[in-house]
């Protein structure tokens, strides 16, 4: 036989009584030095508990004021509750029977930004453009609930003419 073939055979069957060895002397799994703890530093086995739920603020619209922007070229915030909404969907988006062009006048809500009639493009559309239907992705409400880290964000400051 060729001994390139010989040697190959040899650690072919060397290699299987090693793994043999190991598979026929099952050994107790080693406990852990300190027991195995979440990055929170709870025990990792226990289930996490639901957050609180929190009330968004404002209730109906139009009964709020405007919320400052704290940095510019952030999308305006909602001062209104949308717990109520019905879900968005491609076929029907609630904000915008208030928000969109046509009704924004009669219901007294501002009206959606002229960015959001704007193609990947730059084409000036008609109708909203398909992009920026699901509002809630970038314009988000507001609850009362506790930053969940301590910071010392200090937002933009107005401008003084």
């Amino acid at each position: 036989m060729n001994r390139t073939l010989m040697a190959a055979m040899a650690a072919l069957l060397a290699g299987s009584l090693g793994l043999a060895a190991c598979v026929s002397a099952p050994m107790a799994p080693a406990a852990p030095a300190t027991p195995v703890a979440s990055l929170r530093g709870s025990d990792a086995s226990t289930p996490d508990q639901a957050p609180a739920v929190h009330e968004q603020l404002g209730r109906k619209p139009g009964s709020q004021d405007k919320v400052a922007r704290t940095f510019v070229g952030q999308p305006p915030l909602i001062p209104h509750a949308t717990d109520n909404f019905d879900e968005v969907t491609l076929a029907d988006n609630q904000c915008l029977e208030c928000h969109g062009a046509q009704n924004h006048v009669a219901k007294n809500a501002p009206r959606i930004s002229d960015s959001h009639f704007v193609s990947a493009t730059g084409q000036k559309l008609a109708e909203t453009d398909s992009r920026r239907h699901a509002c809630q992705l970038c314009h988000v409400p507001q609850f009362d609930a506790k930053p969940l880290v301590d910071n010392q964000f200090v937002g933009a400051q107005p401008r003084t003419p």
